[in-house]
């Protein structure tokens, strides 16, 4: 996330896997280009980093994480109702050549 709010596509090219999307919590799908162009425009403009911050803010989240051999999967829920009931993000993660690489990501509106 910083990486996108930051503006570094640099970073974002090589953790991201050319196959990689992103779903958000109405269906819309976003490609690994999408996300490298607007990581660009976040580049040296911290508006929308405001924003993520004051709604990370007002939603804390908790995190979990699953490792299988060379997956892993890590959500962020809403503490209140848990892992099982409040997931708010999942992201696959697959270890190759010494890294992990994004995925996958998949977006839902729990105790948004």
């Amino acid at each position: 996330m910083d990486a996108e709010l930051d503006g570094d596509s640099a970073w974002l090219d090589a953790m991201l896997l050319p196959e990689y999307r992103s779903v958000g919590a109405d269906g819309t799908v976003l490609k690994k280009a999408a996300l490298l162009a607007h990581a660009a425009r976040n580049r040296g403009n911290d508006t929308e980093r405001r924003q993520v911050e004051a709604w990370l803010k007002a939603h804390p989240s908790g995190q979990a994480v699953v490792i299988r051999d060379d997956t892993a999967i890590l959500t962020f829920y809403d503490p209140k109702l848990g892992p099982q009931s409040g997931v708010r993000s999942a992201d696959v993660f697959v270890y190759e050549n010494g890294r992990w690489h994004a995925l996958y990501s998949q977006h839902s509106r729990a105790g948004g």
